[in-house]
């Protein structure tokens, strides 16, 4: 398989804290692996502001090329923000991953349309978010995706996210619970899509 590096955006509610024991199992794999930290604050342009976060934590951690960008939760939609970013610092995004999260939609700007019609029976948990978060414009993208694209499905909720990625062609994989399982599932997809990508 050719070399890569993973990138892993948390949601941006939360923090990297939520990823586990993925980066130390991918890391025993041989994986590079990039976990930026991004607060977005109590105040709007929040979609933004993690696209520019995430970016810079990218640049600082300068991992070798090509990247494997996985967003989980509400970063998800957010992928086609941050590859532009990676694509103008001239750094190749061979793959993109979205994990138990909402797709990129033309049409639907923010995150309560893409709730909408992507989660109509997912109901958030956790602190509310701040004012505005769910009604603000997300960064539009017009050339996404530019590489091959998957879904990691480990939570039932989002199956309707996964149906709508198997829709687009999109590989679909689930991750069994357990240790390493997530790691497996993940290379596995990677393994995938960097051979669509040649």
């Amino acid at each position: 398989m050719t070399p890569f590096s993973v990138v892993l955006l948390h949601d941006p509610l939360r923090g990297p804290a939520d990823w586990g024991a993925l980066p130390a199992d991918l890391a025993e794999e041989g994986i590079e692996v990039v976990v930026p930290e991004v607060v977005v604050g109590d105040t709007a342009p929040y979609a933004a502001r993690y696209v520019a976060g995430a970016a810079l934590e990218i640049r600082r951690a300068a991992p070798s090329a090509p990247l494997l960008l996985v967003g989980e939760g509400g970063a998800a939609p957010l992928l086609p923000g941050v590859a532009a970013a990676q694509r103008a610092a001239h750094r190749r995004v061979a793959g993109y991953v979205l994990a138990d999260g909402p797709l990129p939609q033309p049409g639907t700007p923010t995150r309560a349309a893409l709730a909408a019609a992507q989660l109509p029976h997912v109901h958030h948990t956790g602190p509310p978010p701040p004012p505005g978060y769910d009604t603000e414009p997300l960064p539009v993208t017009a050339d996404w995706p530019d590489a091959p694209c998957g879904y990691l499905l480990s939570d039932p909720g989002y199956a309707g996210c996964a149906r709508l990625a198997r829709l687009r062609g999109w590989p679909v994989v689930e991750s069994p619970s357990g240790p390493g399982s997530p790691a497996g599932a993940l290379l596995g997809l990677a393994a995938d899509l960097l051979a669509r990508d040649r």
